[in-house]
């Protein structure tokens, strides 16, 4: 279902009680969470919102979340601990409510080769792959998969990811991509435009389309490049972006994922999408995907960051 202003809500501050904005940790991307914390927690007092940027350092800055009587909790946690399912369940033994998805959507997201399990035994399009390990015969999986990309099973953001043509580059980017996760994939290269697709509460925001100055989407593309090009509206003609909005719900859906995320697709040369991820905690930055897609569908930073809180409901049934 694609967003209908009709949907907006004139929130009041006090309705959100005492709001932690929990951000930063110790991924790979604490760097982006800490700039994405910055923007919401900007916004909520903007907005009149009595809200508190946390720095996720250790396990104790939970404890200390319910004994400084925080109401409700605005996860911007991007990576492991914030996205992948522990800080969610831990916020439900606390019995804290929280934005995003629960603790296994989490997981599942968060867990490439399980996500494409479920994607591929729904007949969801996502491109084939192969996991890989030091006892792999490099050639095999590029004469089956030909170019590739390899990726970190359980990272985010593009890091760790490179191409692979051939067996010699595909052993390198696997120790590159190893020095991230335990577990690597090297997932059939799409060669074609990519597209994302944004989700609050149950409607489908506007596709974005983009192109990268450097060979593919990656860390530097998505988050400090300004040569990135962004297309919102995209580039796609009104039947095919409503198959697309339908395939991410799907994809969205068949996780389990609820509150807002974003669903990253590619399309080859002979139009058919093809899923890559879902991210259950996606970008604030100024130059993340989510806000873009809200402000083409009439909504302003502020009223996205409100509507993300107010999809947080005390002991909303999980799991």
């Amino acid at each position: 279902m694609a967003w209908d202003m009709n949907n907006m809500t004139r929130h009041d501050p006090e309705t959100f009680g005492k709001v932690a904005v929990l951000m930063g940790g110790d991924s790979a991307e604490r760097e982006i969470s800490l700039m994405s914390g910055g923007a919401v927690l900007g916004s909520l007092l903007r907005s009149k919102v009595d809200a508190t940027g946390v720095d996720f350092t250790d396990g104790k800055v939970l404890t200390g979340l319910s004994e400084s009587g925080f109401d409700r909790v605005f996860i911007i946690l991007h990576g492991r601990k914030g996205e992948d399912g522990k800080v969610q369940g831990a916020l439900e033994l606390m019995n804290i409510p929280y934005t995003g998805s629960g603790v296994l959507a989490s997981a599942l997201a968060m867990d490439k080769v399980r996500c494409k399990l479920i994607w591929q035994s729904l007949g969801l399009n996502t491109p084939p792959f192969a996991k890989l390990d030091e006892t792999t015969e490099w050639d095999k999986v590029i004469a089956e998969l030909g170019p590739v990309f390899v990726k970190p099973v359980k990272e985010g953001s593009s890091i760790g990811i490179s191409r692979a043509n051939d067996a010699t580059e595909l052993q390198q980017a696997f120790v590159h991509a190893s020095q991230y996760d335990k577990e690597v994939i090297a997932e059939k290269f799409i060669d074609g435009p990519e597209y994302t697709v944004a989700i609050l509460g149950g409607s489908v925001l506007p596709a974005v389309g983009m192109t990268a100055s450097n060979e593919f989407y990656d860390y530097q593309a998505k988050y400090f490049s300004d040569e990135t090009q962004y297309f919102c509206p995209c580039d796609l003609a009104g039947e095919d972006e409503k198959n697309l909005a339908t395939m991410a719900m799907q994809a969205y859906k068949a996780v389990g994922c609820e509150g807002w995320g974003r669903v990253d697709v590619m399309r080859d040369s002979a139009g058919t999408f093809w899923l890559l991820e879902v991210n259950t905690v996606p970008g604030m930055t100024d130059h993340s995907l989510v806000p873009m897609a809200a402000k083409q569908a009439g909504i302003n930073f502020d009223q996205l960051v409100l509507e993300i809180l107010a999809t947080s409901t005390a002991n909303r049934e999980r799991d």
